[in-house]
């Protein structure tokens, strides 16, 4: 899903005929109905390159209804203070850290409680869907937030591909990890590779974003490329970076933060202002590149589209 303008075109740069009816088969074969899927995938196979996703790539998004209506936080604000802890823990050390990380290839692997294990290569899950632009709130557990257009699509999509089973429950999410790429991390005080989860049913939600991109480009490094997870309900840290592993299980996964301090972070993180995090308050917040505080909003301000998800449950004990 990758564009460039046509007159850039080489002819050696066109795809050739092989590939290119190989990839609509392909995309035949997904069975997703829709006048525009059908549209925004015939444009993308003509302009479609294997092997070409690098960082700061533009790329193709269609209109989403998933969005707020809010000031959008500064790309430069974004992308250079952020956690990445794989790249160091302090703010500023994902940007400078992590240049020369290697993105391409990748490859993303779905199994476990499945009818149809799979490997997915990043052609193939930008392929999956048409990418689309959605502006969420983000919320960090340390007290500020950003509004960022990011870019993907809802992860059931994939997750349907593989049919998940009767057993499964839950989905576990691991990153990738190379101490040679990512010296820094043995300082942080963490467990390398880093995992997360979701209940299945958070996971199937239509918010879960499998992400690619932000500001109309291809994730940079520093803010978890080549793909990653949005959930903009929870604390920044569920949304976890650089997927390498999925795997759906009919036990609850165990969670890097929660592992590492389950007094202070729980599996399930949803954004709630009413739990105090044991050194601070969760009551406010302040936007990325602004002075003054806001009131946090109980999931994040998706109560309308979440709270049924945890119907009876006690959002203090499970929190």
């Amino acid at each position: 899903m990758l564009i460039k303008k046509a007159p850039e075109f080489a002819h050696s740069e066109i795809t050739p005929k092989d590939v290119y009816f190989g990839r609509r088969n392909f995309l035949r074969g997904l069975g997703i109905a829709g006048a525009a899927t059908v549209a925004a995938r015939r444009l993308a196979a003509l302009f479609w390159h294997p092997g070409s996703v690098e960082a700061s790539s533009k790329l193709l998004t269609v209109k989403s209804n998933y969005t707020v209506a809010e000031k959008i936080s500064s790309k430069n604000d974004v992308t250079h203070y952020n956690n990445f802890y794989e790249f160091g823990s302090d703010k500023g050390d994902p940007a400078k850290n992590s240049q020369n990380f290697r993105t391409t290839p990748w490859t993303v692997w779905v199994e476990g409680e499945v009818k149809t294990p799979r490997k997915f290569s990043l052609d193939e899950i930008l392929a999956l869907a048409p990418l689309e632009e959605r502006v969420y709130r983000h919320r960090c557990v340390e007290r500020w937030s950003i509004v960022v257009p990011w870019i993907g699509y809802s992860l059931n999509t994939l997750l349907k591909l593989v049919e998940p089973t009767a057993k499964a429950k839950y989905v576990a999410f691991q990153s990738f990890y190379d101490a040679t790429q990512m010296p820094q991390a043995r300082y942080t005080g963490l467990d390398y590779p880093y995992v997360e989860g979701l209940r299945l049913d958070e996971a199937m939600h239509p918010l879960a974003l499998l992400c690619v991109g932000m500001y109309g480009e291809t994730l940079p490094s520093q803010d978890g490329a080549p793909v990653r997870m949005v959930i903009p309900w929870k604390y920044g840290y569920k949304s976890i970076k650089s997927i390498v592993k999925i795997r759906l299980q009919s036990s609850e996964p165990p969670t890097t933060w929660n592992r590492l301090a389950p007094d202070e972070y729980g599996f399930y993180s949803n954004v709630n202002p009413n739990v105090d995090h044991p050194r601070w308050s969760q009551a406010t917040e302040r936007r990325l590149g602004e002075i003054f505080m806001h009131k946090t909003l109980l999931f994040n301000g998706y109560a309308d589209q979440v709270a049924s998800l945890y119907s009876g449950m006690d959002l203090k004990k499970f929190h």
